[in-house]
Formats: structure tokens, C-alpha cells, sequence
């Protein structure tokens, strides 16, 4: 019983620490965006895609989904600002 309790736990703290990641996630991008980046119209379109889908994961309760493309829109903005 004492194991169950404890896994119960973990997953419950795993899970409100992706949740609580997810705003940081999209705030970055939305400062990055808001700063004017010079990027081509395409990868700007696609961070904004990605932006959203996160958004929408996150609040669907996917967080882990939601992660991954939250943060692969800000590799897009990484390797842009790498060029």
C-alpha cells in the first residue's frame, strides 16, 4: 500500500511540474515573437503553429505533448537567430 501511495505522489508531482512548465514555455515565445525577430515568413507561421498546438495540449491536460512542441518552436527560434 505504502508503494501505491508513493507512486500515486510522484506521478501527481511530475504531472503539476509539466503543467507549471507549459505558461514558461509559451511566454518565452511570445517575448521572442514580440521582440520582432527577423525571421522568414514560414518559420515565424510555423513557431506560431506550434505555439498554439502547444497551448491547446496544455490545456487539454497533454502536457507532455504540449512540451514538445512548445519547445520545438523554440529551437525553430533558436536555429533562426543562430543564421
Amino acid at each position: 500500500m505504502k508503494h501505491v501511495i508513493a507512486l500515486l505522489f510522484i506521478v501527481s508531482f511530475a504531472a503539476s511540474a509539466l503543467a507549471s512548465g507549459c505558461p514558461g514555455l509559451m511566454a518565452k515565445i511570445d517575448n521572442r515573437l514580440a521582440a520582432g525577430p527577423m525571421l522568414e515568413p514560414e518559420v515565424i507561421e510555423e513557431v506560431i503553429q506550434l505555439r498554439t498546438t502547444g497551448e491547446a495540449q496544455h490545456q487539454q491536460g497533454n502536457h507532455s505533448e504540449a512540451m514538445a512542441a512548445l519547445e520545438e518552436a523554440l529551437e525553430l527560434l533558436d536555429e533562426a537567430d543562430a543564421s
